[in-house]
Parts: structure tokens; sequence; C-alpha cells
């Protein structure tokens, strides 16, 4: 089995593996990425029945749990279970917080096919818990960072980019029948979830102004959790401080263009890209303790 993982092919929002991380945390970093990226993939592409995509996730979580046995993996996925075992051994990797992901992906996959909603941003912040926080903590340790408040900026950090993702994405989920919003929000604001079929993503009319005042409150909760996290880039020494500051930086540009765009990501998925690096970049210099 490969030892290396390759390098990303997916766009994303925020650096991966970027050349501003040490040379020798690229590969752990690499290799985790492939692992989230691929148990995503079984849990979001193609055609599959959501029995058999449980059914796969069910035997990638097993080939992570052989990893950890120091068992020998099934030779489905060796692009991802070779590095990974490699950099489980090199770093220790906590194999709970790999766990988490697969258990969040599972579970998305089951609100997906029983079309459930996350009651409050209690219900949301507990996936988010799994799906989003287990990466920056797997960083923290490639970096030897383990103290209580480090660990709560970066969960902080990482549901907050969680939540940029799920309203940059709100018109290409409904697509795909998942809504976010939690209803206790979307109740305050006289919506049910049964109003959001009438938001078809590719619609010419705009959204009512009561889903758009909603959307608002949504990224005005993601900006504020952000911000709570965001003293860990000055806690962090050399370079992952940089890499941490362009990773704020581009989840708060996000949400700074779906407020642009007066809160329609239903009709419109904002991104980041080449052109908006010297902003983040000027942005990411001007943070301040």
């Amino acid at each position: 089995m490969p030892t290396q993982a390759a390098a990303p092919d997916h766009y994303e929002n925020f650096p991966v593996a970027s050349w501003l991380c040490p040379p020798r945390l690229r590969p752990p970093i690499a290799a985790i990425y492939h692992f989230a990226r691929t148990a995503d993939d079984i849990a979001d592409e193609g055609d599959a029945t959501p029995a058999q995509r449980l059914a796969e996730l069910s035997a990638y979580h097993a080939d992570l749990d052989a990893v950890f046995a120091a068992a020998t993996p099934s030779a489905r996925w060796p692009q991802v279970f070779g590095p990974l075992a490699h950099e489980v051994r090199r770093f220790a990797l906590p194999h709970r917080l790999l766990a988490d992901l697969l258990d969040a992906f599972a579970q998305d996959i089951a609100f997906t096919r029983d079309a459930r909603a996350y009651a409050d941003r209690a219900e949301l912040l507990d996936y988010c818990r799994r799906s989003a926080d287990p990466v920056g903590r797997l960083l923290l340790h490639l970096y030897g960072v383990h103290d209580t408040q480090a660990l709560r900026q970066s969960d902080a950090i990482c549901s907050a980019l969680q939540l940029v993702n799920f309203w940059q994405d709100l018109g290409v989920d409904l697509r795909r029948g998942r809504l976010y919003l939690p209803l206790a929000d979307c109740a305050a604001h006289g919506l049910q979830r049964a109003d959001f079929a009438r938001f078809a993503p590719l619609a010419s009319a705009a959204p009512p102004p009561v889903a758009l005042a909603l959307v608002a409150d949504e990224v005005h909760w993601a900006r504020a959790l952000m911000r709570e996290g965001a003293p860990l880039v000055h806690r962090l020494p050399g370079r992952i401080g940089w890499e941490l500051r362009m990773v704020v930086q581009g989840g708060l540009a996000i949400l700074d263009k779906i407020e642009a765009q007066g809160f329609d990501s239903f009709r419109r998925r904002p991104t980041v890209g080449k052109a908006d690096a010297p902003r983040l970049l000027w942005r990411a210099l001007r943070m301040r303790a």
C-alpha cells in the first residue's frame, strides 16, 4: 500500500497542507484530509442508496479500526489507509477523533434518508462536534498543543467553519433534500421546513424577506463563533499561527460574500478564490490579540 497521500483534488475554501505548513507535517495532514474526503464522497457522491452508503461507510470504519489494531485493512482503499496507517504510527493520531468523523457522516446519511432536520442550535453544534471539531483537534495534536483553552478555541473555529459551509451551500443542500437551518430558528422567523421547498436554488424569484432575515441571523451566529475562537491564532507559534489566520479569514470572507449578496445563498453559492488572496492576507496580517 502507498505510504504517502496524493495532493488534494477537490475545491476547498481553506488551505489544505499548504506551503505554510511545516514540511514534516504535510504527509499526516494530507493523510487525514484524504481519509475525511473519501468518507465524505462515500456519504455524498454518486447515486447509491442510503443503505448502500451506510454499508460502505461501515466497511470503511472497519478498515479504520484495523489500522488502530495493527491489523491489515481491506484492499478497497489502499490510497487512504496505507498513508493513514503510516502517519498513525509516526504521530500516534487519536482513534476517537477519526471515528467521530465517520459517525458524523453516518448521521448525515440517516438524517437525509429520513428527511430530518436539527431541532435547535445545540443539536446542530453537537453534529459539528463530530463533523468538524476533530479536524482542528487532530491538527493541534500534530503540533503538540493540548491545553484546554486551545482546544475550546479550536472547536469554536471548526464549528464556525462547518456553519459557514452550511450557509454557503443552502441551495445545494436543499436540492439534495437537506436542511441545516435549525428548526427553532426557522420557527422564530415564521418558517417551517415545508416552506423551503419553494426556494428552488435556480428559481428566478428571490426568497422572501423572512428567509433572508433567517440567513442573516445564522451568518451573524457563525461570525460570532469564529471570532470567539480567533484568539487562538496568537497562541500558536510560527507557521501554524499563520495557517490558522488564513483559515479564519477565509471563513469570514465567505460570510462577507453571503452578506454582500443580500444573504441569498439559496440561489447563488459564494466562494473564495485566488483573486481574494491579497485581501485575506492583508486581513490576516492585521489580526491583533
